[in-house]
């Protein structure tokens, strides 16, 4: 065998014969490639000089882009808020009873609602707290579960849960709040992790009297229960009641996922780790009891290939999208598609979620949905939708344009889509802030997991809300991000903001603003503007067939607009809104037009409507 060195060398030589023919070969061919491409320059320059006149190039056509109004900042108004929390008496810190296993509950409570418990005409406040799992609570007494304080008209509130018989333990999450039995008083629904309650109201006298095992509302000993909404679906003429279930839990199951981050090692887990549920819709048939009518009624989506339940849901919105008179529903999903329920008028509902447009993302996919809410925009009837979604998702915009059963998701278009990706939103809600007429865009938020900016730089685990005012005009949607200097530094307090809900709590006309949290205390918002806008403020009383009016819709007309907005409670996350309704004028100081739609599908004109005060609207006996 010859040397190593002297087998290359032979075989280096060959090479280099081979390589010369073909360098010699590629500038041959690389000559006349060049001077073909000069002869067909020659020819395209001589082309060029000798074209007639009429050939001449002309400029392109300009690019046509939808034009945006720019809104400065100095053209929002400015709505100073207050932080009154302890100055107003509210003292609850809501517990979650986390110990260090980090379950994903702990992250996800709890609700809020302003009611007027008491009839006396002002709005009061409930607040839903946790408490400790099995085997960990604490030697000291256990504070309730729940937190009720009475208004004084002025804004000044009194811790009345125990005398109300509130001050009860569970681990709750949300609250409903509806006159279920007609006879005048406001009930309160509470959801929670296990056991659901239902608590009658029989005057501020005797209280509440939890009433759940008559009724038979209580959901499975083992569910996972968070937002719900009092609503007469079935047009009969009582409230019926629908609750959201979010995912098949269990300590067991929790602990068994081991969800970790980098650095910092047990963490909160996403809910694609645990099976999904349903919902649960209970027919109120009347004698204080209901029926559970979930199955029967088209609401039960399954995995048709597996049969397992799809929804993981957290809020939900109730509205009549094609006004019809008759509500349907829709629910923010977390990680899964977004429920759209029809209603069939028959009892049952038709989900339309996906061919709605939904269901998912511009791109088709699911996000991670929390609060929702609905506005109605234009003179023409079309609904919008938002729904907030997780970090680095925008929150979603969905609106209908003439067809009232589809929407699009124009979050980036209206400016709520980019101030909205880094954020984690949980509450979302509109409310006309400014009374001009126009309902802004509120949204809580804060994120699940403590440490999360140890691994996400961009994230922070306590957020500050945000404020978009409406500056629609005509059709279209648009909003701008508000900043300190219009509203104050009390309303962008970091917090893990959860729930969120308004009322007037001072009846001075303007809306005031109240947000939870995890692990920390709630923090109530009054609104200082002194803009000296017009505003009615109308309390509806039906018959003695849904004495609450939930789901009535008011149409104002005044000047040359048109302000809609329906008679509910429910927004946001976990939450309840005031039940009167407050309608911004701006500088307009009389109305033209005030309708009444009523559940029944009767249609009232009111008249003699008070200019900056309430009027009370009783529905007339049809004619």
């Amino acid at each position: 065998m010859p040397p190593e060195n002297e087998s290359q060398g032979t075989h280096d030589e060959v090479v280099d014969h081979e390589a010369e023919g073909a360098v010699i070969g590629r500038a041959l061919r690389t000559s006349l490639l060049v001077a073909g491409v000069i002869a067909i320059a020659i020819a395209c320059v001589v082309a060029w000089l000798r074209r007639p006149p009429e050939a001449a190039l002309q400029p392109p056509e300009p690019v046509r882009v939808a034009t945006k109004r720019n809104l400065n900042k100095a053209e929002l108004p400015q709505v100073p808020f207050t932080n009154i929390t302890l100055a107003a008496g509210i003292d609850f810190v809501p517990e979650n009873g986390a110990y260090g296993e980090k379950l994903l509950p702990e992250t996800m409570g709890g609700g809020c609602a302003f009611l007027d418990y008491d009839n006396d005409s002002d709005q009061d406040l409930l607040l839903i707290g946790g408490c400790h799992w099995p085997g960990h609570e604490p030697t000291a007494d256990i504070r309730s579960s729940l937190a009720l304080y009475r208004n004084d008209g002025k804004g000044n509130f009194d811790d009345v849960t125990v005398e109300t018989h509130l001050d009860v333990s569970l681990y709750g999450m949300g609250v409903g709040v509806g006159d279920y039995d007609n006879d005048g008083d406001t009930d309160l629904y509470i959801t929670a992790v296990g056991k659901n309650r239902l608590f009658r109201n029989e005057g501020p006298e005797r209280g509440f009297v939890d009433v759940t095992e008559v009724a038979g509302v209580g959901g499975g000993d083992q569910a996972w229960s968070t937002s719900c909404s009092w609503a007469d679906y079935d047009n009969d003429g009582d409230l019926d009641l629908f609750v959201c279930n979010y995912i098949q839990w269990s300590r067991e199951i929790d602990l068994a996922q081991n969800f970790t981050l980098l650095g910092v090692g047990r963490a909160y887990g996403p809910p694609t780790g645990f099976a999904g549920s349903k919902p649960a819709l209970y027919r109120n048939d009347g004698d204080g009891t209901f029926s559970e009518v979930t199955r029967e009624a088209g609401l039960g989506v399954v995995n048709e290939a597996t049969g397992e339940p799809v929804a993981k849901s957290l809020a939900l919105a109730p509205v009549d999208l094609d006004q019809d008179g008759w509500i349907d529903f829709i629910v923010a999903n977390d990680t899964v598609q977004n429920f759209v329920f029809h209603n069939l008028q028959n009892g049952t509902f038709e989900e339309i979620g996906t061919t709605a447009g939904i269901a998912y993302d511009s791109a088709g996919k699911a996000r991670g949905a929390m609060g929702i809410d609905t506005l109605q925009t234009g003179s023409q009837g079309d609904v919008a939708v938002v729904i907030g979604n997780f970090a680095n998702e925008m929150t979603a915009f969905y609106c209908t344009h003439g067809d009232p059963l589809f929407f699009a998701d124009e979050a980036i278009a209206t400016g709520i889509g980019p101030q909205t990706r880094r954020v984690l939103t949980f509450g979302v809600m509109f409310v006309d802030i400014d009374l001009d007429g126009r309902r802004d865009l509120l949204a809580v938020n804060g994120h699940l997991e403590e440490e999360i900016g140890r691994v996400q730089e961009s994230q922070l685990y306590r957020q500050a809300a945000q404020l978009f005012f409406n500056r629609s005009h005509g059709s279209g949607s648009q909003f701008v991000l508000a900043a300190q200097q219009q509203l104050g530094t009390d309303f962008f307090t970091p917090m893990v903001g959860r729930g969120a809900a308004y009322a007037d709590i001072d009846a001075d006309g303007d809306l005031d603003l109240l947000f939870t949290q995890i692990g920390g205390p709630p923090m109530l918002l009054r609104n200082e503007q002194k803009l000296g806008q017009h505003w009615i403020r109308l309390k509806l009383v039906g018959k003695q067939a849904n004495r609450s009016a939930i789901g009535a819709a008011i149409t104002v007309t005044s000047g040359d607009r048109k302000i809609q907005q329906q008679v509910m409670p429910t927004r946001s996350y976990l939450s309840q809104t005031e039940l009167p309704v407050t309608i911004g004028l701006g500088k307009q100081k009389e109305v033209d037009e005030v309708i009444i739609r009523w559940p029944s599908g009767m249609v009232q004109q009111v008249e003699n409507v008070t200019i900056d005060g309430v009027t009370v609207v009783e529905q007339h006996a049809r004619r």
